[in-house]
């Protein structure tokens, strides 16, 4: 493989990932980037919903929207895509994404260095391409971003996962709470009973709801659920359970908003979810459940952060929805031992 000559290199593209947790274990990688590129303009391409990801990272220099519902839509979208990018002049792209597509459009792009995995059949438009061994696939999500750097010959020094928040949304997530009449001082608990890919991720919502009660009978928290647009009715059904009231914020906030927000939690309660990483970056007091899913590979970083699990043979399936179909690897949680978790973090000494 041909070295990177990263001072010559002016204008650099890196194409993010297409999900919120998967941006969010970009971060080193993102790190790592600028690192190896002090002096070069980096531009982000993103979907539109990871771009408050990535809005005030000091390492980013700009980010473009590929909008694949309106400006980028269909293939006359996709060269229209191309067309812009090469408006732009870059010299390299990095792509984090694994996707076919992601070196097809750099390569109508004109960028001259293409750098990725060697994935989805795509090598051959790739000017640097790293092959993905299973080796690789079987490591945590940012050591698995960093290795494309490693294996480029570039600086990849590991370390935690990275979210900076503007003042913009801190102010307007204050003033939300302030909405709901929770004031500045209130001990804060959030939960996330969503995940996307299948219900075989998400702990049950009548278990959220009792452990929502108990966090409440005994610290007189105040009880938040997180979630986005389609997840209101998960959040009225847990509340609706409830012996106490909370506040339901499924599909009321921005990404930025919701970050801003559980920054604000003194504890956050979660499925294996985009958002369960944003806490992660966000270095709050997190208890991750997971199921079906590989805590190994997708587990939160957060020097705060607990995974709660049980250790079954058929965990992890990686399945969207349970092949035994009676989701054995969750019913084994119960509400106790989430609640036990809790109180570790909520009656810990340190401040945050």
């Amino acid at each position: 493989m041909k070295p990177i000559d990263t001072k010559n290199i002016k204008q650099l593209l890196v194409r993010s990932t297409n999900w919120i947790g998967d941006a969010v274990m970009t971060t080193p990688a993102v790190r790592a980037i600028r690192k190896n590129f002090p002096h070069a303009r980096i531009s982000m391409l993103v979907k539109p919903w990871v771009g408050p990801v990535f809005e005030h990272s000091p390492h980013i220099d700009d980010i473009i929207i590929y909008d694949a519902g309106a400006r980028h839509k269909g293939s006359a979208g996709k060269v229209r895509l191309a067309r812009d990018l090469r408006a732009h002049g870059f010299d390299a792209a990095i792509l984090l994404q694994n996707a076919f597509e992601a070196a097809l459009i750099t390569f109508f792009a004109g960028i001259p260095m293409r750098l990725g995995y060697s994935r989805d059949a795509r090598g051959a438009l790739l000017t640097h391409s790293i092959p993905c061994t299973k080796a690789i696939r079987q490591v945590h999500q940012t050591e698995y971003y960093l290795n494309i750097l490693s294996k480029a010959g570039l600086a990849a020094n590991p370390g935690p996962l990275e979210i900076t928040l503007g003042m913009e949304e801190r102010d307007s997530a204050l003033e939300i709470l302030a909405e709901y009449g929770v004031g500045e001082d209130e001990l804060l608990v959030g939960i996330n009973p969503s995940a996307t890919f299948g219900p075989a991720k998400q702990w049950f919502p009548e278990r959220y709801a009792e452990l929502a009660d108990k966090i409440y009978d005994t610290y007189r928290a105040r009880i938040v659920v997180f979630g986005g647009p389609g997840d209101s009715a998960l959040g009225e059904k847990i509340i609706g359970r409830m012996q106490h009231p909370a506040i339901n914020f499924c599909g009321k906030t921005t990404l930025g908003e919701a970050m801003a927000l559980i920054e604000r939690c003194h504890l956050f309660v979660t499925n294996d979810s985009g958002l369960m990483h944003v806490g992660a970056a966000l270095n709050v007091p997190l208890i991750a459940i997971f199921g079906s899913t590989d805590f190994v590979a997708t587990g939160p970083l957060g020097p705060k952060s607990r995974v709660v699990r049980t250790s079954m043979a058929c965990s992890p399936c990686l399945k969207p929805e349970c092949p035994l179909g009676h989701l054995e690897c969750m019913k084994q949680i119960d509400v106790n031992t989430v609640f036990t978790a809790a109180k570790e973090f909520l009656e810990a000494d340190t401040p945050r």
